[in-house]
């Protein structure tokens, strides 16, 4: 079908194309793509809108259907609180409508990155921190990846219980060359000199806080591999940084640090290493640094080791690296500074502490799994239906978490939720149970 605004879609440009990269159909490029995830029909779109009013008329039709509760969802995007701050910044013209955060004129930005990347490096205690990339999950197969080619291996053990959306992802990005083995947390796991890297993600998908980490990372190094650790920097200041107890990589997302779950939006990754040239030299993505410049004593901030990365090797690059998420890094800069090593702290406390409260109230009337560990905002309940439990919820208008299977459902707490809140929430688990 022809289109006027989408390039390259009249049928004689489209057959050229394919002739350049010996294609019979667009088809072929989209054959590993099970056929129930791809849609059989044209997109259901409305005919076009000839004013700006109609336009706006149906958009405000289509946001009335959004329903307001009380909200418990988690696994994945995180609704921590947003200081007003952050979208004051982060929506100033020249951040948002900037190409991968590239504006033509610089107002600030070098430096707001290279801020943010020192608190970063602050907070995980690591020297070295990337440009954020698309999200947390491009991050853990790029760290993954680095530490691949560090080694000069192909295995990586994922120790850790984590996401089905993120091993598909691991399992998209990484296996046409490398073996993922996974490996139950708490259980004996071999390791030996053909793998790369364990990678371990703490809390895990259950929210459980990682307390092998010195374990893993002697076994990793005893077999010269690396100890790749997915965090959350948000629980950063209450629990220690996976430098800590010897994590080579660290990588994760940054959404929870002042950007709003929306829509599958509002998310960027980073990594995160030693001051360690060979690791160093790995990142495919843009690093930013501080430097004097020709003037006594003035400093100017910028791109540091650039010739790593794929835009400077272009197809040679060991990695290739598109538009990233500056905009959401910037951000990032700005909770850190507003809430600082204390404002961290509290929060990370009072998480745990709200985290635990619902854990004991929803406890009276169902099973918590993995009662006994330390959990981190979110935590797994067993009840006899996922979906009649979550759909009774819904009535009493409470979203009250995320169905992992037919019986369990993952329950997430921030520092949002308050006691009445949690309350509430039980109140209503043992209503619709009943």
């Amino acid at each position: 079908m022809t289109h006027p605004y989408i390039p390259n879609a009249e049928p004689g440009v489209r057959a050229e194309m394919l002739a350049a990269v010996g294609a019979e159909s667009v088809e072929e490029f989209y054959a590993d793509i099970p056929a129930d995830l791809r849609l059989a029909r044209p997109l259901n779109l409305p005919e076009p809108f000839v004013s700006e009013p109609d336009l706006v008329r149906h958009m405000e039709g289509l946001l009335a259907k959004n329903q307001r509760a009380l909200s418990f969802l988690g696994h994945g995007a995180y609704a921590h609180y947003v200081p007003a701050v952050c979208d004051e910044v982060n929506t100033r013209s020249e951040f948002l409508t900037a190409y991968a955060g590239e504006p033509y004129e610089d107002h600030g930005r070098f430096q707001a990155l290279f801020e943010y990347v020192s608190m970063m490096g602050e907070l995980l205690e690591m020297d070295v921190v990337n440009v954020p990339t698309y999200d947390g999950f491009q991050a853990a197969g790029t760290a993954i990846r680095m530490a691949c080619r560090y080694t000069g291996r192909n295995r990586v053990l994922v120790h850790s219980a984590i996401s089905a959306d993120l091993m598909s992802k691991l399992r998209d990005f990484l296996s046409h060359d490398i073996d993922i083995v996974t490996g139950a947390a708490g259980t004996e796991v071999e390791v030996d000199d053909s793998f790369a890297a364990i990678f371990v993600e703490t809390p895990d998908v259950f929210g459980r806080v990682e307390t092998r980490g010195r374990e893993l990372a002697d076994l990793a190094h005893a077999h010269g591999a690396l100890l790749v650790v997915s965090t959350d920097p948000i629980s950063l200041g209450v629990l220690a940084p996976p430098a800590a107890y010897g994590a080579d990589i660290v990588c994760g997302d940054i959404q929870s640090l002042g950007m709003h779950p929306s829509y599958g939006g509002g998310h960027a990754g980073y990594i995160a290493t030693h001051d360690h040239q060979p690791l160093v030299a790995e990142f495919p993505s843009r690093l930013f640094g501080i430097a004097p410049t020709k003037v006594p004593g003035e400093y100017g901030f910028g791109d540091v080791y650039y010739d790593r990365t794929s835009f400077a090797h272009r197809e040679e690059g060991k990695e290739w690296v598109g538009t990233a998420s500056a905009l959401w890094g910037i951000t990032a800069g700005v909770y850190l500074a507003l809430m600082g090593p204390q404002g961290m702290k509290e929060l990370g406390e009072t998480v745990l502490a709200r985290t635990r409260y619902a854990m004991d109230a929803l406890g009276a009337h169902v099973t918590v799994l993995h009662g006994g560990d330390v959990h981190f905002r979110e935590f797994a309940i067993e009840v006899p239906s996922a979906r009649e439990l979550l759909d009774g919820l819904r009535e009493r208008d409470i979203f009250g978490g995320v169905a992992l299977d037919d019986r369990t459902v993952l329950v997430c707490v921030t520092e949002c939720h308050s006691i009445d809140d949690i309350d509430r929430l039980a109140a209503a688990v043992k209503e619709v149970l009943a």
